[in-house]
């Protein structure tokens, strides 16, 4: 049984509800935590690319990727769980890890499924819950991993605004 129905959850992946990528967060973090989604990454076999500015490079370790001087530029690494959907992970600070998910790309019961497959994966990995907001709304979780249910569950009603 999927840990959430389309029916139920259809207004959270809304893009003109939403925002288009929502903000999705593991709070609590640490630069081993980073190190550890690193390795989840590229233990799982999923597509990927890390880059700098706009140059694909190597994937360093977490430590090099945090450690990086303030002006810098930005770096990011997109990651393909499935075909057709991207994740991007935005390594800014080491207290928190931060990505984006694409509502576009995630419709329908088997959006659904594949966006609490990628939270449960990486909320199991970490072992910490993992939430997503609406974007720029870091403050009001909508839905997320919990790791006490071993499953993503809601965490705001999805019939109000």
């Amino acid at each position: 049984m999927p840990d959430l129905l389309w029916s139920e959850v259809e207004n959270f992946f809304d893009p003109d509800r939403m925002g288009a990528l929502p903000d999705v967060c593991v709070s609590g973090t640490s630069v081993e935590d980073w190190q550890a989604v690193f390795d989840l990454v590229r233990s799982k076999g999923w597509a990927w690319e890390y880059l700098e500015g706009d140059v694909e490079q190597r994937l360093p370790s977490a430590v090099e990727v945090l450690s990086r001087p303030a002006d810098s530029e930005m770096v990011r690494l997109r990651v393909w769980p499935v075909p057709d959907v991207l994740v991007i992970f935005w390594p800014i600070s080491t207290t928190e890890i931060d990505f984006d998910v694409d509502l576009r790309q995630l419709q329908g019961q088997a959006g659904v499924d594949t966006l609490c497959d990628f939270l449960c994966t990486v909320g199991r990995w970490l072992g910490k819950p993992v939430s997503m907001s609406a974007e720029g709304d870091y403050g009001y979780p909508v839905l997320g991993f919990d790791p006490a249910a071993d499953r993503v569950v809601l965490l705001a009603d999805p019939e109000l605004d």
